[in-house]
């Protein structure tokens, strides 16, 4: 590694220390027993919402369209690339661990959106405004306002230098390039426009957008990785038994990988789990105060589902690809590797994985759009909208040119940086959660 990037992998391992990962997973845990398994218990309810929510309350798009945009940023580059990261990193043990935080992060995200939707205000444009830095000023008082502020900076920094912009196009313009030897820059300039298009109309642009490409994308991307389980299902037990051996013990293998322990699978698993779903992040909030609910706790459910999608479906599909086929084994890097992955079940698998890889990849850029500028409205107002917009669309285009491995760790660090004040607001606010909980369930029995 080079200067830079021996600085930024230090930065991110003191930022993903064990201090983090505690009170992450931690919090999740802690969410879990107060809330009794809500997210097991109340899974079937959670599911059922995403499409029989009444929609009856004040907000900017459907219930279903906050989830579809919490979702496009979400489902990204980290279901394929950072998986194959975190694999070829951690070994197949960091898949277990992406499981045990998503588990527990299905609580966290959970009380974030209920959290979102009891705080949520409207901004002088008439929008609603909301998420984390709203709930701490709100929830936790005027004196946590400081708290607040730093929050909304780690999120600029976020949208901006972390998972809304380089890695996406990064991702985006390598994939095309090697599957069909388009030029980056050409690349590159059409994603950047695109862009431009759909962001430049606001949220429900977006979410008119991520409503129809979100469950196509991950409809075709599920029957992808389907066919190729399906192919070598001989060696999902094989695989799985892995994934649990090495959760907990040294792995050594061959080629590329040479070895990982146990706590770089943990902090692996764990860092990339959060890069793909975003619970305890403070990000999916944002979308979630938008929805038309009338009761907190129902948005709180219906954005607990995206944690599930994300991490428990897709992700390990991913996981379980390259697994079967030895592709986490082999030398490729990245999206390269699950290409490797689909090339060997089909004969345009690397195609398949490019369309799905652009859709994820655009989706969550146009999520991630609307996170950033929620935060920048919070710091300055809706006079700094337009200035965040086009200094995010120059990030959309320089993305295209940033080594992979600066961007994960840059990405990994802003993470951290933005999950902190999100959990410390989540534990002070759990009483909020828990009361709120409660009415709602009171209501449903009614």
């Amino acid at each position: 590694m080079h200067g830079l990037e021996v600085w930024l992998d230090r930065v991110n391992q003191f930022v993903w220390g064990p201090p983090l990962l505690i009170l992450l997973v931690g919090t999740g845990i802690f969410l879990t027993i107060r809330l009794g398994l809500l997210q097991v218990l109340r899974l079937p309810l959670a599911l059922k919402l995403i499409f029989t929510a009444k929609n009856d309350g004040k907000g900017d798009v459907t219930s279903f369209g906050a989830l579809a945009t919490a979702l496009a940023a979400t489902i990204g580059t980290g279901n394929i690339v950072g998986v194959a990261t975190a694999i070829q990193i951690g070994g197949p043990g960091a898949l277990f661990w992406m499981w045990l935080a998503a588990f527990f992060g299905m609580a966290t995200k959970y009380a974030e959106g209920l959290l979102a939707v009891k705080f949520r205000k409207i901004d002088a444009n008439g929008q609603v405004s909301g998420g984390p830095m709203y709930y701490i000023e709100q929830g936790l008082g005027a004196k946590f306002k400081p708290l607040a502020i730093y929050f909304s900076i780690s999120g600029v920094l976020v949208a901006l230098f972390g998972i809304g912009t380089l890695p996406q196009v990064n991702a985006i313009v390598s994939s095309s390039e090697s599957s069909l030897g388009i030029p980056v820059a050409v690349t590159a300039g059409v994603v950047t426009l695109a862009v431009a298009l759909v962001t430049i109309g606001g949220l429900k642009s977006i979410a008119r957008v991520t409503t129809k490409v979100v469950p196509v994308m991950a409809l075709v991307y599920v029957a992808a990785s389907g066919i190729v389980l399906i192919a070598f299902s001989d060696k999902i037990p094989n695989a799985l038994s892995l994934v649990f051996q090495s959760a907990f013990s040294a792995t050594a293998a061959g080629g590329g990988f040479l070895g990982a322990t146990v706590m770089m699978a943990i902090r692996s698993g764990i860092a990339r789990g959060v890069f793909s779903n975003e619970s305890g992040l403070g990000s999916a909030p944002i979308a979630a105060a938008a929805a038309k609910v009338k009761w907190p706790a129902e948005q709180g459910l219906v954005s607990m589902t995206g944690t599930f999608i994300d991490t428990i479906i897709i992700c390990t599909l991913t996981g379980l690809t390259l697994i079967v086929t030895g592709a986490w084994n082999g030398t490729a890097e990245g999206a390269a590797m699950t290409q490797a992955a689909f090339d060997a079940a089909m004969p345009f698998g690397s195609l398949v994985l490019m369309v799905c890889l652009v859709l994820f990849a655009f989706t969550t850029i146009l999520g991630w759009n609307y996170y950033g500028e929620r935060c920048i409205v919070y710091l300055f107002g809706v006079r700094a909208i337009l200035p965040y917009r086009i200094a995010f669309i120059v990030m959309v285009a320089a993305g295209a040119f940033i080594k992979l491995q600066s961007i994960y760790f840059l990405s990994d660090i802003v993470n951290g940086l933005m999950a902190l004040p999100n959990l410390v607001a989540l534990l002070g606010l759990s009483g909020v959660v828990v009361a709120e909980t409660r009415l709602y369930l009171r209501h449903m029995k009614q």
